[in-house]
């Protein structure tokens, strides 16, 4: 069919030549037809010629010698030139409120988001509890950009702030477990974060993810950390996790069966905290009237204990 015709053909030639790995010369040919009528042949055709010549190499590149303090090596993921002047919440307040304005699908509203992130890492913990007083309010959709930010601000207030809003349950359920999710990803947990999210493990109302996401934030807390067994915040939570093991993991109905599982997964969660709990760990593992499932589990919570705790302890505990 005429359709399968090839209307226009293309060809590049070049010649290039390379002394010294430096190009010196380039020439270049193309050629484009174009057959209007494929069966007659008929049509037009044009040729470029385009040459490239080497004139001279400078022996000495001119560069700008800057201050070598100015100068660092980082990753360019989400980084901003940091804010040397004050930010104040009336600021961080007019940004919520332009946010809220902005097209919801925009390069407008993102870089709004983004500058709302990073500004609200200069606020300290009174500011940001005046900013959610006054920025506590739903945009159009329900949409609260303050709750959405405050988990990559990532500083000590902003999860002292999110910790607040937990408690006093300001914020929809949809959005604690968002809270509890993004600690296991703060880069730099702090042993103030820690003490601040203890409280919420005694709760009655304690979910899965409450457990597992402060867990979590002392991990990468003790991987920072090599005495962090030490410290006060991380032995509160640990002990919260021990006295529901009771020594032994002794289990009365399938409700408590299902807790002690999370509980033995969030102590194998935490990492180095967990060595002051291996002691109960093994008496877990031990007693075989225990559920299957209990037992197994007490293993795996081993997981990131150091091997020499493991061994120390079960020598003690064959003794």
């Amino acid at each position: 069919s005429q359709s399968e015709q090839q209307i226009l053909s293309s060809q590049l030639e070049c010649v290039q030549s390379i002394r010294d790995g430096v190009l010196e010369e380039a020439k270049c040919t193309e050629s484009d037809r174009v057959t209007l009528f494929p069966p007659q042949g008929s049509g037009a055709e044009s040729r470029t010629q385009s040459a490239l010549k080497l004139l001279q190499v400078e022996t000495e590149t001119l560069y700008y010698k800057g201050d070598s303090e100015d100068l660092y090596v980082t990753t360019i993921l989400y980084e901003r030139e940091v804010t040397k002047r004050e930010v104040t919440g009336a600021e961080v307040t007019e940004l919520v409120w332009k946010l809220c304005l902005a097209h919801s699908a925009s390069y407008e509203t993102a870089d709004l988001f983004m500058t709302l992130v990073f500004e609200l890492r200069h606020l300290s913990l009174e500011a940001l509890r005046a900013l959610w007083q006054r920025s506590s309010f739903k945009c159009r959709d329900n949409w609260q950009p303050l709750i959405d930010a405050l988990p990559s601000c990532a500083t000590e207030a902003c999860v002292v702030l999110m910790k607040d809003l937990i408690a006093s349950g300001e914020v929809e359920e949809d959005k604690v477990e968002y809270f509890f999710w993004s600690f296991a990803f703060i880069p730099n947990p702090t042993s103030g974060m820690i003490e601040s999210l203890a409280p919420l493990l005694k709760s009655p109302r304690a979910s899965q993810s409450c457990f597992l996401g402060v867990t979590a934030l002392i991990h990468r807390f003790c991987s920072a950390h090599s005495s962090c067994a030490a410290v006060p915040a991380v032995q509160s939570v640990m002990r919260s996790l021990g006295k529901f093991l009771g020594g032994n993991c002794t289990v009365q109905d399938s409700e408590h069966l299902s807790k002690m599982q999370l509980v033995l997964k969030a102590i194998g969660n935490a990492g180095l905290a967990a060595a002051s709990l291996a002691p109960a760990l093994s008496s877990c593992t031990a007693l075989r009237s225990h559920p299957l499932e209990i037992r197994l589990a007490a293993v795996q919570a081993f997981r990131r204990v150091p091997c020499s705790v493991r061994v120390s302890d079960a020598k003690t505990h064959k003794e």
